[in-house]
């Protein structure tokens, strides 16, 4: 008996030693994947509770951990409201990454934990709807629909699809009706993802107008000098067909997920990225191409303020997207490939912006041929992409899917976030929710029967 008392101390000895030495080294040198789990599950709660005002535990459940990896379940949260600053780890302990929050910037994530540097970047604030009571898009005031057959389409959950969060359809610049999921509604911010790639382009297209910027633009970066970089093109990156190698995997480690959620710079991350192919041929997506981007047009202005400024002031409030918040990275620069946040009254701003041709209240903002170029497929990406950051692929769809307006183009985010602009139809279809791709949800068939109700000759479709 004595044997086994001394075994069993023995062995409880051991498990305690491990588990000891397994809490150091998480708590002394914590692996990356745990770090990036921690600064995703930091930055989409620090953005949903400070621009959104929603419940921080609801959003760690709904956003972070219901839809995500199942080690995200394991992350815990504190938010100091008085500081801006919300901060996760494992289990409440280990791997501590952080996101701040400022006034017009949103959140920024802060691997390094550098949060005074983080501070001294500001932003002017938004300009207020000029007129709140005009009628939308000059105000907020939506007429009643002439019917119940758009909004019965747009309460429809299996055309809305899982997780939809809001459904604005737009037609002959009117919004005509819209939609929304419980718990949110007209003033309620959501995120983007990739659809802010477009958004990068637009403001790209603005300093083209002024002539700060082409599509012909070579030797970009002081660092690609001397190599093969110094021949890609800004037209080769708005077509993400610069050559250059990112891993755009979402799984696990990798690019994409190390540069947003580990490095402080991430434009630098993304602009020591080798040449894998000669630039304009072939198509590899690349969220880090859009880091480039933003880096390139902010550099085109000797006062970072001004740049930091800049889209508030060339293309937010003209819009008069006063919700419109662009998110940065602890350098100051716009996570351009991702982290927008605007009601989706706003997004659908936006989009009538790009049906108009870039064109508001009679003024031209971007160049004539920029939205056609952004409407206009690429041989590299088989027609699935544009020359300018957007989509002629419908998600999860094909090229010259039936149904489909052959004019239609997209700007889409991975979560389910969709603007689908028909001009043929006049029309513009915002679509924002959480709803990974790999539930499989196509907002095509919510497209379709919207037209369908509102008498689109199908002649128009493909």
């Amino acid at each position: 008996m004595r044997l086994w008392k001394k075994l069993a101390a023995t062995a409880a000895a051991l498990v305690l030693a491990v588990v000891g030495g397994g809490a150091l080294w998480l708590a002394a040198t914590p692996p990356d994947l745990l770090r990036v789990g921690d600064g995703y599950a930091a930055k989409i709660v620090c953005s949903n509770t400070f621009l959104a005002g929603r419940d921080p535990e609801a959003v760690l459940s709904a956003d972070v951990q219901a839809p995500g990896n199942p080690l995200l379940r394991l992350v815990r949260v504190e938010v100091d409201r008085g500081k801006g600053l919300v901060t996760a780890r494992i289990l409440g302990l280990f791997a501590a990454n952080y996101a701040l929050y400022r006034p017009g910037l949103g959140c920024t994530s802060v691997p390094d934990g550098r949060l005074d540097a983080v501070q001294a970047v500001t932003v002017p604030a938004a300009e207020p709807v000029a007129d709140r009571g005009a009628l939308w898009p000059s105000g907020e005031w939506v007429a009643a629909a002439g019917d119940g057959r758009l909004s019965s389409l747009l309460a429809d959950a299996d055309l809305g699809g899982p997780g939809m969060r809001a459904i604005v359809a737009v037609k002959d610049g009117r919004i005509v009706a819209e939609a929304y999921g419980d718990g949110f509604d007209k003033d309620t911010p959501l995120v983007g993802w990739s659809m802010t790639k477009t958004v990068t382009a637009t403001i790209i297209g603005r300093l083209m107008l002024e002539g700060r910027l082409a599509f012909d633009d070579s030797d970009l970066l002081p660092q690609w000098h001397g190599d093969g970089r110094a021949q890609v093109r800004l037209g080769d990156l708005l077509a993400m067909e610069s050559g250059l190698a990112f891993n755009e995997d979402y799984g696990a480690i990798s690019d994409v997920t190390r540069m947003l959620y580990l490095t402080p710079d991430m434009a630098a991350m993304a602009e020591s990225a080798p040449q894998a192919a000669p630039p304009g041929t072939t198509f590899h997506y690349s969220t880090g191409t859009a880091l480039v981007l933003s880096r390139l047009w902010m550099d085109r202005f000797a006062d970072p303020k001004e740049a930091t400024a800049y889209p508030r002031a060339a293309l937010f409030n003209p819009l008069g997207m006063s919700s419109a918040t662009f998110e940065v990275d602890e350098h100051g620069t716009f996570v351009g490939g991702s982290y927008l946040y605007a009601t989706a009254r706003d997004w659908a701003r936006l989009g009538q912006f790009l049906l108009q041709d870039g064109v508001w209240n009679g003024r031209r903002l971007l160049p004539e041929g920029f939205v056609t170029a952004m409407r206009t497929p690429t041989k590299a990406s088989d027609g699935a992409y544009t020359r300018v950051q957007a989509w002629i692929r419908g998600p999860n769809g094909t090229v010259g899917e039936a149904g489909v307006p052959a004019d239609a183009f997209w700007l889409e985010g991975h979560d389910g976030q969709t603007i689908t602009i028909v001009p043929s139809a006049n029309l513009v279809l915002v679509r924002l929710g959480l709803t990974p791709s790999w539930l499989g949800y196509r907002p095509q068939g919510l497209l379709e029967k919207v037209l369908e109700a509102m008498a689109v000759p199908q002649a128009a479709a493909k």
